[in-house]
């Protein structure tokens, strides 16, 4: 499926993300390895056992590549020029080994180039853990069942504007 053209973007659409993802402990070490991020909190089982969370976390980054990752057919998928940025990144609950995640965006802004060409395209990306009824967890702020807001932030696109029709 294409992504979006800068005109078929709406203010205020929430688009759904199809793709989701179960988050293994193998994609978590993996990306660790490729960053060089060796924070024992994502690595080292025991050292994780006696923080607040009692096991080992998914590396929050990787949470929110993967979210962009899955929003892209969606969005930009062949229709971005390029990420321009993201901002106001938030983790309010920590993904665990086993989760899945799914994300949704809500276009929050758009606005053509100077020259016309192309759009400034800003979305709300927010990454849900989808079921946590079987993960009780006492010891974390906020419901210990359905879905759980895990990440969200702002990301800003350059668009390509939809091609004019040959005259």
């Amino acid at each position: 499926m294409p992504g979006k053209y800068y005109e078929e973007f709406a203010v205020g659409e929430t688009i759904e993300h199809a793709r989701r993802r179960t988050v293994s402990e193998s994609d978590n070490q993996r990306f660790c390895d490729l960053t060089m991020n060796q924070q024992p909190l994502h690595l080292d089982a025991d050292f994780a056992a006696d923080t607040q969370f009692g096991e080992r976390l998914v590396n929050g980054i990787y949470t929110m590549a993967l979210a962009v990752g899955v929003s892209i057919p969606e969005t930009t998928d062949g229709t971005i020029v390029a990420n321009l940025s993201y901002d106001d990144i938030q983790h309010p609950a920590p993904v665990f080994h086993g989760d899945t995640i799914r994300a949704q965006s809500t276009i929050t802004d758009k606005r053509e180039t100077s020259d016309g060409e192309r759009g400034i395209v800003t979305m709300h990306v927010e990454v849900f853990v989808v079921d946590r009824t079987e993960r009780d967890r006492p010891d974390q702020d906020g419901p210990t069942s359905g879905e759980v807001l895990v990440c969200a932030f702002d990301r800003t696109v350059l668009s390509l504007k939809r091609p004019r029709a040959e005259d």
